[in-house]
C-alpha cells in the first residue's frame, strides 16, 4: 500500500539507474533479458511529487463509452544501449517526441498491453492480475528483439499511473480506468535492426463498454478472405503490427451490420482463431472449448481467468482446435478480453448461413461475467489472489 495525505500525494516513481534489478545482454542483434537477484525494488526509486485531487473529474459517468479521454498523467521510462531502464516517472499527459527514423515508426517494433483499475466503495483502487500483463510483455519483447521492464517495474508503474489519475477512475459500477502500457523502439535506425533506444509508456482513459451494443449480444461474421495471423508470425504476442491489418475486414463487417470479425486459422481455414480483439469460447453441454494458444492466438489474461473459474464451477474446459462445424452446433458462444470482459455472442454468420445461440439470464456466460467482475470490483472474495488493492 502507498499512503498519501489528502492535499498532496507523494508518489514514488521508478528511477531504475545503477541499482536496477535487471540487466540485458545483446545477442545476435537482439536484446535478451536476464534477471538478477533483487532486494527491495523501492531502493532504486526516486520520489516525485505531484498533486492528485480527491474529487472526480468532470465526466458524464452515466454516458461513458470506450473512447480516448486523456487523463492528467502518464508514465514514462527509457532504456538505452546499456540495457537499463532508467528514470521512470509520472509526468503530465502529453505528446511524445520521436525521430522520423524511430524503430517503431519504420519497422513496427512495438508492443502494448491493456489492463483496468476499478474503484471500490471505500475509495481504494483494484488492479486485476497486472503481473500477468508484465509477463506477457516480456514474452512479446523477446519475440520483437526488445528489452522489457521487470515484473516489479511494470506493476509499480501501473500502480503509479492509476494513483496519479485517481480522479479519472469512474465511481463504482460506472466503468473503469483503462491503462495502456506501451513498449516501443524509440531510437533512430535506418537499416533493418533493433532500435538503439526503447521507451516504456503508460497512458490511461476512463471507459465503460467496448462494443457499441453495450452488454447486448454480439453478432459476429466469419472472415474467410483475410487472415489475422499465421504460424511462425506474431499472432501470439501483443505486437502493434497485429492490429492495423484487421481494420479492413472489421470495417467491412461493421458496414454489413456485424459487431466484429471471427477469424479462422490460415492453414486449413476451418478452425476458429479469435475475434479482432478478444478470445472466443464455445459451450455445448458441460464442455467449454476454446482455441489453444499455439502461437497464432493471443494468450488473454481474461481468457486464462475464465478457464480457471469455469473449471472450479465444474465445466470440462478444453483448449484445442475448434472447427467451425462445432461452433455451429454450440449452445452458447462468448468472447473474453480486458476491454470486452465476457461478452455474449448472439449469432455467427458464415457466408449466408446464420446460427443463433442462447443468451440472457441463466447462461454460463452471464454467470462467468458476474463472478469475474465481482472479483475485479471487490464484490466477490478473491480466493485466487488475482486482485491488487492500492490506496
Amino acid at each position: 500500500m502507498i499512503s498519501r495525505s489528502l492535499a498532496c500525494r507523494r508518489i514514488v516513481a521508478p528511477s531504475l539507474r545503477n541499482s536496477s534489478r535487471s540487466s540485458l545482454s545483446q545477442f545476435g542483434g537482439c536484446w535478451g533479458y536476464t534477471s538478477q537477484a533483487a532486494s527491495s525494488l523501492l531502493q532504486a526509486f526516486e520520489p516525485s511529487v505531484h498533486r492528485v485531487e480527491d474529487e472526480y473529474a468532470d465526466v458524464d459517468w452515466d454516458n461513458l463509452g470506450f473512447g480516448l479521454m486523456p487523463t492528467d498523467y502518464m508514465y514514462q521510462m527509457k532504456c538505452t544501449e546499456n540495457g537499463t531502464f532508467e528514470r521512470g516517472q509520472v509526468r503530465p499527459y502529453g505528446n511524445v517526441e520521436l525521430s522520423p527514423s524511430a524503430g517503431v515508426l519504420n519497422y513496427g517494433q512495438g508492443l502494448f498491453e491493456g489492463l483496468k483499475a476499478h474503484r471500490k466503495e471505500n475509495g481504494s483502487l483494484l488492479l486485476f492480475r497486472p503481473d500477468q500483463n508484465a509477463i506477457r510483455m516480456k514474452v512479446g519483447a523477446d519475440r520483437m528483439c526488445m528489452p522489457a521492464p521487470s515484473v516489479e517495474q511494470f506493476v509499480d508503474a501501473v500502480r503509479e499511473t492509476a494513483l496519479a489519475n485517481k480522479r479519472w477512475v469512474p465511481p463504482p459500477g460506472k466503468g473503469s480506468l483503462y491503462m495502456r502500457p506501451l513498449l516501443m523502439g524509440s531510437g533512430p535506425v535506418l537499416g533493418l535492426a533493433p532500435a538503439p533506444e526503447f521507451t516504456f509508456l503508460i497512458y490511461a482513459s476512463p471507459v465503460r463498454n467496448y462494443f457499441k451494443e453495450g452488454t447486448a449480444p454480439l453478432n459476429l461474421y466469419i472472415e474467410d478472405e483475410f487472415d489475422r495471423a499465421s504460424r511462425g508470425g506474431t499472432g501470439g504476442v501483443k505486437s502493434i503490427t497485429n492490429y492495423a491489418p484487421v481494420l479492413k475486414a472489421l470495417a467491412r463487417a461493421k458496414s454489413r451490420g456485424f459487431s466484429d470479425v471471427l477469424y479462422l486459422d490460415s492453414v486449413v481455414k476451418n478452425n476458429l482463431e479469435e475475434v479482432s480483439s478478444c478470445n472466443i469460447f464455445v459451450l455445448k453441454g458441460n464442455v467449454l472449448s476454446t482455441p489453444a494458444t499455439n502461437g497464432t492466438i493471443l494468450s488473454g489474461i481474461t481468457r486464462k481467468s475464465i478457464i480457471e473459474i469455469s473449471r472450479d464451477l465444474g465445466y470440462q474446459v478444453e483448449e484445442r482446435a475448434v472447427p467451425v462445424e462445432e461452433l455451429m452446433e454450440a449452445e452458447e458462444v462468448f468472447c473474453t478480453g480486458t476491454a470486452v470482459v465476457v461478452a455474449p455472442v448472439g449469432s455467427v454468420t458464415s457466408k449466408d448461413k446464420r446460427i443463433e445461440f442462447k443468451t440472457g439470464a441463466q447462461t454460463a456466460c452471464g454467470r462467468l461475467y458476474d463472478i469475474l467482475v465481482g472479483i475485479q470490483t471487490g464484490h466477490i472474495k478473491d480466493k485466487y489472489g488475482w486482485v491488487v488493492e492500492i490506496n
